[in-house]
């Protein structure tokens, strides 16, 4: 890996990201598989809408508004999840114009290309939900919808994509050149989704290489160890759906690295390694208090979710290992 090669890159992404706010006013297009949304956005003549989780995702000409789900051909599951559903978040989807099910190719291409979708109306889609969530008993309360659902259930078709052409077309052109350039000097595929790129820049810091997409385990060093990631914009750090198994994986691992990026200017402000057996106690231990507080209000955990704050890391030792400071 030549290291200036690197850097220059990731200064020119910097850049395309900055760029691209202000032309369009939307930042961080680097994480969440945010390039999916634009390459559905540009094939559709969509406008992106800035905003956070809980926006809608864009708009067409007349201001109509769209919410964007994606899965992608490699993946596991091949049907569209809604998280954390409830009755106001069904609701608001009447509101919406349509919910774009896109579906992404991304076996044995360069880059992935969005290549067919359903468009399903916003009234049909909460209609259908709110019917369908009626029995589950999951408590993250997650529900798929799949391709058969939509067809069977809904009487759709799917829509074969027929442009790629659009408003976005060179901004991703060279988001995907560049991060292309990135993943081969870095030796890690998939750099533009979830939270993969801001992985990459802390393993830089401490000669790791990330995994690729879909690997069980984060990074690894060159002697072979194995390491889990949490990367966050602030100094809290989210463990989501805590299970036996998923706790079981973070024991194989040598230490379990915590680190605060600035998304706006590429930086890696802090590292801090945690011992695993550590932080598996305190998540354990978090977890049975969270349940004892639910419980003592008559209601059940709906996501066993933790979040562990720096002071929960200086409780138990954790060393800072970097700081831009």
């Amino acid at each position: 890996m030549n290291t200036s090669n690197v850097d220059n890159l990731i200064n020119q992404l910097k850049q395309l990201q900055s760029d691209f706010h202000a032309t369009f006013g939307v930042t961080d297009i680097i994480t969440n598989s945010k390039i999916f949304e634009i390459l559905i956005a540009n094939s559709l003549d969509h406008i992106l809408i800035p905003g956070h989780s809980g926006s809608r995702d864009a708009k067409d000409a007349t201001g109509k508004e769209f919410e964007y789900k994606h899965y992608k051909e490699s993946s596991s599951n091949h049907s569209w999840t809604f998280n954390d559903f409830s009755d106001t978040t069904i609701t608001k989807l009447a509101n919406t114009k349509a919910v774009i099910f896109a579906h992404i190719q991304d076996a044995d291409l360069p880059f992935p290309k969005f290549d067919w979708y359903y468009e399903v109306s916003g009234r049909v889609i909460s209609d259908y939900l709110a019917k369908a969530t009626r029995k589950i008993k999951n408590n993250r309360k997650m529900i798929n919808v799949s391709p058969k659902q939509i067809e069977e259930r809904m009487g759709l078709t799917k829509q074969i994509v027929s442009h790629s052409s659009g408003r976005y077309s060179s901004w991703i052109k060279r988001i995907i050149d560049v991060a292309g350039k990135i993943e081969i000097e870095v030796g890690t595929v998939g750099i533009l989704t979830s939270n993969k790129f801001w992985e990459v820049l802390v393993a830089l810091k401490l000669g790791h290489r990330v995994q690729s997409e879909q690997a069980k385990h984060d990074a690894t060093d060159k002697a072979g160890n194995m390491y889990e990631y949490k990367v966050a914009k602030g100094s809290s750090w989210s463990f989501q759906d805590i299970s036996n198994d998923v706790l079981r994986k973070y024991l194989s691992d040598q230490n379990i690295i915590l680190a605060c990026v600035d998304k706006d200017d590429f930086l890696v402000k802090k590292i801090y390694v945690a011992n695993t057996k550590k932080i598996v106690g305190l998540l354990r231990k978090k977890l049975r208090e969270k349940k004892r507080r639910y419980s003592l209000l008559g209601k059940e955990v709906r996501r066993k979710q933790i979040s562990l704050t720096v002071k929960d890391l200086r409780n138990i030792r954790t060393k800072l290992i970097y700081s831009a400071d």
